[in-house]
């Protein structure tokens, strides 16, 4: 079992841009939708949810760059200026009080397995779920999945 009570360090491939977590995430999403597949040049991007006044940088200046999404309504994905890979992304859902920090870059990132699979409508065929994971074809109702603690951090920021 992973150990979610401590804070977790990562960055970039060059390590020119380092940060830490200073709290657990709200929630870990695997989504496997078409643009996730398409940025991360992968089956599915691992994001973990965490207010951004919780992700504190170490060293480096990261550059944001705004990207298209699906919705229409655009992300602003924070990236190392030098080696360009993506740490973390804003959503417009959320706006910039959201990171959605990519586990990959996480120097553990067995520390942040999904607490759901979303898009799975979209999923590679050759993708298996573990039995019993939380999945859903589209998106979910976050006050059906979420713990209450988690809830209860997401009601507490600013414009909520």
């Amino acid at each position: 079992m992973t150990d979610r009570t401590t804070t977790r360090e990562g960055g970039c491939t060059c390590r020119a841009v380092r940060y830490r977590l200073t709290d657990v995430p709200l929630f870990v999403h695997c989504c496997h939708c078409r643009w996730c597949q398409r940025e991360s040049g992968s089956a599915f991007a691992l994001n973990a949810m965490i207010e951004t006044d919780r992700v504190e940088l170490l060293c480096g200046n990261p550059e944001t760059v705004d990207t298209p999404s699906n919705s229409g309504k655009g992300q602003q994905v924070v990236r190392c200026p030098h080696c360009r890979v993506a740490l973390w992304s804003h959503y417009s859902g959320a706006g910039t009080a959201v990171a959605f920090v990519r586990v990959g870059t996480l120097d553990d990132p067995d520390a942040f397995p999904p607490d759901v699979h979303i898009f799975t409508a979209s999923k590679q065929p050759w993708v298996v779920l573990p039995e019993g994971e939380p999945a859903v074809a589209v998106y979910y109702d976050r006050k059906q999945l979420w713990p209450e603690s988690s809830l209860a951090r997401y009601r507490a920021l600013p414009g909520r």
